[in-house]
């Protein structure tokens, strides 16, 4: 019931919000060609759905989406496992890993393009370096804060090292390495969306292409409205995959704050 009413009053704060905003649009409250009313918005995006545009587009990068997430997922959890247990990989990989996930997904555009040119595995590998470090650093933390006492528990019972760490600290440590996953998808959605912008491919337009289109054209209803649906695709995979993967992670190993 709670949550019924939040959504309720979520739902009315939305309608007023668009109200007011269609109502100063129309009424000159500021120039309608910086910044367009709702009904101009809704229009082009009823109008890109009908023709098709915005489902290709939509198509193209969640397909690139994946697929790059996919890649830095099977390459930032082996890492993560490596550097929780090998000082060495800790102090070399761990450490430039650390560096890599502070710089901006932007600043990988110039070096893809100049490695691949203008081709899709330029936004690929621009994709892979925003997630592979964060699900890398977010394995490494988890691995790190699982109690010892479960590895010394399985030990005694006669568990090998490999097992141990397979079967025991591995998915003890799950509850982290999924938030670092949830991490590396915002990421890597930040990672693409910069990329697709800068990087211009004739094979397929995604919505970063099309808000690209939009900036040139002047077609403030077009930018806003592919920003509306990049926001609505983010909330999805967060509200239906991440955040039920997660809550359900730590409610089983208890270590939910809640």
């Amino acid at each position: 019931m709670k949550k019924l009413i939040n959504i309720s009053e979520s739902l009315l704060f939305a309608a007023a919000a668009l109200a007011l905003w269609e109502y100063g649009a129309h009424a000159g409250w500021w120039q309608i060609f910086l910044f367009p009313s709702p009904s101009s918005i809704f229009a082009y995006l009823q109008e890109a759905a009908e023709d098709g545009t915005l489902w290709s587009a939509l198509l193209v990068t969640i397909h690139r989406l994946f697929l790059g997430y996919f890649i830095g997922v099977l390459a930032g959890v082996p890492l993560g496992l490596l550097s929780a247990k090998l000082n060495l990989v800790k102090n070399t990989i761990g450490l430039l890993g650390l560096g890599f996930q502070g710089l901006p997904s932007v600043c990988w555009v110039p070096l893809a393009v100049l490695w691949f040119g203008q081709e899709e595995s330029a936004i690929l590998f621009v994709v892979i370096m925003g997630t592979v470090w964060s699900v890398m650093l977010s394995t490494e933390n988890g691995l790190s804060n699982v109690p010892p006492i479960y590895a010394r528990a399985a030990r005694t019972m006669g568990a090998g090292a490999a097992y141990t760490l397979l079967f025991v600290t591995l998915p003890a440590s799950a509850p982290f390495v999924v938030s670092g996953m949830k991490q590396g998808w915002a990421f890597a959605w930040r990672s693409l969306m910069s990329a697709e912008i800068y990087v211009t491919i004739l094979t397929g337009f995604g919505l970063g292409q099309l808000l690209h289109f939009g900036r040139e054209l002047n077609a403030m209803e077009q930018v806003i409205g592919v920003m509306l649906i990049i926001i609505l695709v983010g909330l999805l995979s967060d509200k239906l995959i991440f955040s039920p993967l997660e809550r359900s992670l730590h409610k089983r190993w208890g270590t939910n704050i809640n």
